[in-house]
């Protein structure tokens, strides 16, 4: 961030100035060797608004309450579509952040999750069918292919989660919604060349991915049921 200020600075002074400041400093990971290779094939993603990723993290507000959060990101250009927090999302408000995020980005070609019970409900598969909008899922038990969505949850949890105390549930929907604006406007990335999300993603081409209610009407399906 200091580069992008102009600064011409060493990435090692910055490392020594912090941790004499006393501030937290990474620690450098061990690398392990991985023991086989998955036998499924995971679609790369190609462009902008080829292959959503959606996932959920908890947390708990300040007297011990937990809540689930519900993350939406464009594996291609990092960018985090949507949070929504919540004490329990049910298939149906899984679908009601989708069609949001479709509204307002065009529809994806592909979405991609783990196998847990709100993706695999049949409410959530039947209508993404019906917008032709093909659900990839991991294999079970290989967290590793959920790479992009555990570092930004990883991102999430170090930058806010692990940083805020929420009182009302309703504080922590607008500080992740304050944070995913944020997150998509200045945090560069070192994987997208030092840009921003919302940098990267204007520099992409833009498919004509259509809104969720035109998929709808195409589908004859009611955007209101």
């Amino acid at each position: 961030m200091m580069r992008r200020d102009g600064y011409q600075i060493n990435e090692k002074r910055v490392l020594r100035v912090r941790r004499e400041a006393g501030f937290k400093v990474r620690k450098k990971q061990r690398r392990s060797r991985r023991v086989g290779l998955s036998a499924a094939r995971r679609r790369k993603t190609e462009r902008r608004g080829d292959v959503w990723r959606w996932n959920f993290v908890t947390d708990q507000t300040a007297n011990g309450s937990h809540f689930r959060i519900l993350t939406l990101i464009d594996e291609h250009t990092r960018e985090c579509l949507a949070t929504h927090a919540g004490w329990s999302i049910r298939a149906v408000d899984v679908i009601t952040v989708i069609e949001a995020a479709i509204e307002r980005f065009g529809g994806p070609n592909h979405i991609r999750s783990d196998n847990g019970s709100e993706f695999i409900a049949y409410a959530v598969q039947d209508w993404l069918n019906d917008l032709d909008i093909e659900i990839l899922y991991i294999k079970p038990g290989s967290p590793w292919e959920q790479a992009y969505i555990e570092s930004f949850h990883d991102k999430l949890r170090d930058e806010l989660l692990n940083r805020e105390i929420f009182d009302p549930l309703r504080e922590a929907q607008v500080i992740l919604e304050s944070w995913r604006c944020e997150y998509n406007t200045e945090r560069p990335h070192s994987s997208l060349g030092y840009q921003t999300p919302s940098e990267f993603a204007a520099s992409c081409d833009i498919p004509h991915r259509p809104t969720a209610s035109a998929l709808c009407r195409s589908a004859n399906i009611n955007p209101n049921t």
